[in-house]
């Protein structure tokens, strides 16, 4: 049976050179603030790697900060932001419906300690636009949060125009772009990014890394209190090998970037092409500006988790959304704030492709497809009763 890997956006297989760069680096095991030799070799080992990660973000290497992940890095840059505000006397945030949750619950957390968040409203496929975030600006208003790209519909936000609106306002604007670093070009002075999170296992690295760009001349607080390592911010001795891991993986995903993702987004396209052909189904999020790898589409009378299980049966490994809440009977809260309703977005399906992907994969998944929903749908009762409906229609 043939093995087809299709949840990317979940995480993704470590690259060769990311476990080339993690061999390498294994046998440097001094601590990078200790100052004899074993140390010295383990601090240029973490600065060599922080030097490169920021070089593939436009960004000085002193505005780099590494963490455990992404959404260490959203707490980091939600909280401490939150934090700086309050000093400043403004209590206001301004977000969207489809965030991540480790932005949507980092929110909550702050708006039962006072702050007032204001959720913006996307449109039925998936956009966010900087004059609503004008529109939303008050006086109070002390940080703009908005995702790059989304996880689970892949749909990419005009970053650029809403930090222009952000920094012309005076407002701290932070990103979510986990789901873009490794498969978009990101510029963060040219796109007035303020903070950026990073999560290193999205673009063929290793979990347990990541990184988030703090703008020179923001302080934020310190997020662990104890040693001096990240420049007294974030305490605790540097995962050097991790750190190594994570810079060849990022130089290897942005390497001929175009042409990769020219070839993805062919991919993509015909899955999307040939999987409408099934009646009843639709594609979640516009088709551009949308990330080259992600498919979404929910198809009406079936339930994702059936229909997952059913792709794992014959090896495809896909996902219903966001793999963060895939042990979530409830529908998709992104699916939702797209008009959807619930018995729609509880069928959804989410197939995220990478580079390591071939257009034999694309042909075997809609081999299988079709003949998959069209069983379910048999089983179901809730099918049965939308073609029951259709046939008293005149």
């Amino acid at each position: 049976m043939r093995f087809v890997y299709v949840d990317n956006a979940a995480t993704t297989p470590m690259s060769e050179k990311a476990k080339q760069a993690l061999f390498d680096a294994i046998d440097i095991f001094g601590n990078p603030s200790s100052m004899h030799s074993a140390g010295v070799a383990a601090f240029r080992s973490l600065d060599s790697s922080r030097q490169r990660i920021a070089k593939c973000l436009g960004c000085e290497p002193r505005e780099l900060y590494f963490t455990s992940g992404g959404s260490e890095s959203d707490n980091w840059a939600i909280k401490g932001a939150a934090e700086l505000m309050s000093r400043m006397g403004k209590n206001h945030i301004i977000s969207t419906k489809i965030e991540h949750h480790a932005v949507l619950h980092t929110l909550q957390y702050l708006e039962k300690r006072g702050y007032e968040v204001t959720y913006l409203d996307v449109s039925s496929d998936g956009y966010v636009t900087a004059e609503q975030v004008r529109d939303a600006i008050t006086d109070k208003t002390g940080l703009v949060t908005v995702m790059y790209a989304n996880n689970e519909i892949g749909t990419i936000q005009p970053v650029a125009e809403i930090g222009a609106v952000c920094r012309e306002k005076g407002v701290l604007f932070h990103t979510d772009a986990v789901q873009a670093v490794g498969h978009l070009p990101i510029d963060v002075k040219k796109e007035n990014i303020d903070m950026l999170s990073l999560a290193a296992h999205k673009f063929h690295g290793p979990k347990g890394f990541g990184a988030l760009y703090i703008r020179k001349g923001i302080v934020l607080p310190n997020l662990i209190e104890g040693g001096a390592q990240e420049r007294g911010l974030r305490a605790g001795t540097e995962n050097v090998l991790l750190a190594a891991s994570a810079a060849a993986a990022l130089e290897d995903a942005l390497s001929n970037l175009d042409e990769k993702n020219r070839r993805i987004a062919e991919m993509r396209d015909k899955l999307i092409d040939n999987i409408l052909k099934i009646e009843r189904t639709r594609l979640n999020g516009g088709r551009s500006p949308r990330l080259p790898g992600n498919v979404s589409i929910c198809f009406e009378g079936i339930e994702g988790e059936s229909l997952l299980l059913s792709l794992d049966l014959k090896g495809i490994c896909a996902s219903s959304g966001s793999a963060c809440t895939s042990g979530s009977l409830d529908p998709s809260h992104v699916l939702l704030a797209l008009g959807l309703p619930h018995e729609i977005a509880h069928g959804s399906l989410r197939i995220s492709l990478s580079d390591q992907n071939t257009m034999e994969d694309v042909d075997y998944i809609l081999s299988v497809l079709p003949e998959i929903v069209n069983r379910l749908r048999d089983m179901s009762p809730v099918w049965e009763k939308i073609k029951q409906e259709e046939q008293q229609q005149p």
